[in-house]
């Protein structure tokens, strides 16, 4: 963080009392409850990134014309703050989500957001946000998003923009907590095509992912599992989150960065750690049938998600329209849980931090 950025701070009008704050994130949920400021920052052709503010969270007030409404250039990241058991507070790779905003931004034609501004801007909100972080399992969820704030209606990138920080103290992302999921395989929709913006975090992806996820609850599922655009034949991604397969000889299997898919921190997380331990990763294709009949035959025997908001969480049942079969006895195995237990400890400062992941901020 080279450069300097200077956050102008206003006095919150009517700030949340420390004993309501303590019941907000006493049993948060994830992403219902928001803490009490927001980083703002502007960016135009002319002044390039200006007008830091650490403020209150309030409603924005922008044109009905705005660029975002009507084109949709928008990008987001996910990060967490967690509370270390010396009381202080850190960040897990927050440099790695830096970096992947600003090429989400370069894929939506937008202005890049310096690494040293999203860093600062990050720590800034958490040092002032510290009171909302829940003990135990939670922690505070960090979202930084920027859209287009220009008022105009045509096709162009925008040439002015809004970067903006909020936090949200948060449980579980899913309400089981660790108990094993059910996904959903959908053979209608797709998530993303070469060529498209499968691997910029921005939220035209999610909102293609909607329906699917929609398909999925009525299946009874948690979440979806999406298949290629070309074949509909190799398993890509969740609808927010990597996977992966443990197969009979402990070897990882998951499906290669190829610009369809979200480079996820975890996903390249746990990659660096099971390769550390000697464990072996594959990266590379690997198709719905070859998944089918590998859980049958048991030569996958776990399978789990990964994420910043479900960490790892575990696949117990895949179902698919004509079917559904059990991935081992369709609860969380061994290695899922040994790698949740690595990775947590590490986030959390339980197990030492030899890769220089966890940040400390506050």
């Amino acid at each position: 963080m080279d450069q300097k950025w200077l956050f102008a701070s206003s006095k919150h009008p009517n700030p949340t009392p420390a004993a309501d704050i303590a019941a907000a994130i006493e049993n948060p949920g994830f992403g219902t409850v928001f803490s009490d400021h927001m980083i703002t920052v502007q960016w135009t052709e002319a002044q390039g990134w200006h007008d830091a503010r650490l403020e209150d969270r309030k409603p924005f007030q922008i044109d009905p014309a705005a660029a975002v409404l009507h084109y949709a250039q928008e990008i987001f990241e996910g990060l967490k703050a967690y509370q270390l058991a010396d009381g202080t507070v850190a960040l897990f790779r927050p440099e790695q989500n830096a970096r992947r905003f600003i090429k989400s931004a370069e894929r939506l034609a937008m202005a890049p957001v310096p690494e040293s501004l999203f860093l600062q801007a990050v720590e800034t909100l958490v040092r002032s946000e510290k009171a909302w972080i829940p003990g135990g399992e939670g922690s505070l969820y960090i979202r930084p998003f920027q859209f287009a704030s220009e008022t105009f209606l045509g096709v162009r990138p925008s040439h002015k923009y809004t970067f903006c920080v909020i936090a949200s103290p948060v449980g579980p992302y899913f309400k089981g907590g660790q108990k094993a999921i059910t996904v959903w395989s959908t053979d209608t929709y797709t998530r993303a095509s070469a060529g498209g913006t499968g691997s910029a975090k921005c939220g035209g992806n999610y909102a293609n992912s909607l329906l699917a996820q929609a398909e999925a609850s009525q299946n009874g599922c948690d979440q979806v599992v999406f298949l290629d655009a070309a074949e509909h034949r190799w398993i890509e991604e969740l609808g927010g989150m990597n996977i992966f397969f443990v197969l009979d000889d402990g070897a990882l299997v998951t499906p290669p960065l190829a610009g369809t898919i979200l480079p996820g921190i975890t996903r390249s997380s746990v990659i660096e750690l099971v390769r550390e331990e000697g464990g072996t990763v594959h990266e590379r294709p690997y198709s719905f049938p070859e998944w089918q009949a590998d859980c049958q035959s048991g030569r996958v025997k776990e399978a789990f998600a990964c994420g910043t908001a479900a960490v790892i969480s575990a696949i117990g049942k895949v179902r698919y329209p004509g079917g559904e079969f059990v991935i081992g006895d369709g609860d969380s195995g061994a290695t899922t849980k040994r790698i949740h237990s690595l990775l947590t400890g590490i986030q959390r400062g339980k197990i030492a931090d030899t890769h220089g992941w966890v940040h400390r901020v506050a």
